[in-house]
């Protein structure tokens, strides 16, 4: 345990509610609220997390469980609560993707249709290589590939590819030290504007020719501008116009007005949980994403910020086949799409969806969870999970990366105390 944390307090806040149902037997999903309390505390108790938020609701809004534990030594006077803005980083990628789905459903955009379409400064795009040809995303020693060589890309970047992490875009935390430092210095936040942006990414190498393999990245920003050029609008006016607007969802956007504020950010880098540095968010480059109200640059892939009520909105938006609030966003349809198998086919803990991943038998046989869920998750430790089959979604937020202290074990050890109570009823 770390020493500052004897003089550490707790603020924990509890919610439980059942939804009504008109089968008086039901038997409720939770039955023992403190099990899911004490692993959340226990595990701001032990200098992993600045504070746990975690949320839990029915098809239909209704709250069955709501808990927030905050390190008082660390974020003095504030309250963390359904309401409390935070940056989900790569949870936006999901939001991003059904935008472009819905552009899909209007025939605005085509899964096939060539990146270079929308995006002709792309033309001339070129692809990292080893010393024998394979592009880095291939080589099974990555860290060996530095320095590479480059060659002309072989195949079309699909709109398709961009959804799947298919094109060849990346962060910078390849393995591959020479990969890493250019996108580093091109410092994608930095850009003033989706044209700047744009300059930055075609001076860049791709990481593999389109369509070779999954490799995870800015692909998903990528596709934010690609809609961006193929409507004529901003990405936050989308989301606005498209999704947040119709649906009545308050608490999922880009830019905070300036009575609206963000939590300080958090590190576990040294072992030690603190107050991150600026530049320490590294993961393509110095700067993060703006939020402020005179941001023109919205990353579809890592920009958005949200309140744990707003992206639980959006959550039971996907959960009820593309409807909330009596508005049809997407098409029974398109999320069978958005949740069928695309990539890791084989592997035995799930696959990936578009940019969701269904998890397989290997999470219920080892006791966290269950096969068929949908989940997906961002840089800061934010989490979530929809269980199709049961009508509910979960949802649990902080704002941190480098976790310390084996402090990731808690998502598995909340979940599958969840599942054993749901287990034991069912």
């Amino acid at each position: 345990m770390l020493s500052f944390m004897c003089f550490t307090y707790f603020c924990c806040t509890s919610t439980v509610q059942i939804p009504r149902s008109n089968n008086s037997n039901q038997k409720p999903l939770i039955t023992n609220k403190k099990s899911l309390d004490s692993i959340l505390k226990e595990y701001v108790d032990n200098g992993s997390y600045p504070f746990l938020y975690a949320r839990i609701e029915n098809i239909d809004g209704a709250i069955l469980y709501e808990k927030s534990v905050i390190n008082k030594s660390l974020i003095p006077n504030k309250n963390i609560g359904s309401d409390t803005w935070i940056r989900i980083w790569s949870m936006s990628k999901i939001v991003t993707i059904t935008v472009a789905m819905d552009l899909v459903e209007d025939g605005i955009l085509s899964l096939d249709d060539p990146v270079t379409k929308y995006i002709p400064e792309f033309q001339n795009l070129e692809v990292a290589v080893d010393k024998n040809g394979n592009s880095l995303a291939t080589v099974k020693e990555l860290s060996l590939a530095c320095p590479f060589d480059l060659v002309p890309v072989d195949s079309v970047m699909t709109v398709g590819h961009l959804i799947n992490h298919l094109a060849g875009f990346y962060y910078a935390t390849t393995d591959n030290k020479c990969v890493n430092v250019i996108l580093a210095e091109k410092n994608l936040p930095g850009a003033r504007d989706s044209q700047e942006l744009i300059d930055r990414l075609a001076s860049l190498p791709l990481l593999q020719h389109p369509g070779q393999k999954d490799f995870y990245g800015t692909n998903t920003t990528v596709l934010g501008l690609v809609a961006e050029r193929a409507t004529k609008k901003s990405l936050e006016t989308l989301v606005i116009e498209r999704l947040t607007g119709p649906l009545g969802i308050n608490g999922l956007k880009y830019n905070l007005s300036s009575d609206e504020e963000l939590l300080p950010r958090f590190t576990g880098k040294d072992s030690v949980l603190r107050l991150a540095k600026d530049g320490e968010l590294d993961i393509f480059g110095p700067d993060v994403p703006s939020n402020n109200s005179e941001n023109k640059l919205f990353l579809g892939g890592e920009g958005m910020v949200a309140t744990a009520a707003g992206y639980s909105a959006f959550l039971r938006m996907l959960l009820n086949r593309g409807k909330l609030n009596g508005n049809q966003f997407l098409s029974s349809e398109t999320i069978d799409q958005i949740t069928s198998p695309q990539t890791q086919l084989t592997n035995p803990w799930g696959y990936n969806g578009y940019n969701i991943w269904v998890t397989g038998d290997s999470l219920k046989i080892k006791g966290w969870g269950d096969s068929g869920l949908w989940q997906g998750g961002g840089y800061e430790g934010t989490q979530f999970w929809i269980d199709p089959k049961r009508k509910f979604i979960g949802l649990i937020m902080s704002q941190i990366h480098s976790v310390p202290n084996n402090g990731w074990s808690y998502y598995n050890e909340f979940r599958g105390e969840l599942y054993k109570q749901i287990f034991e009823n069912e």
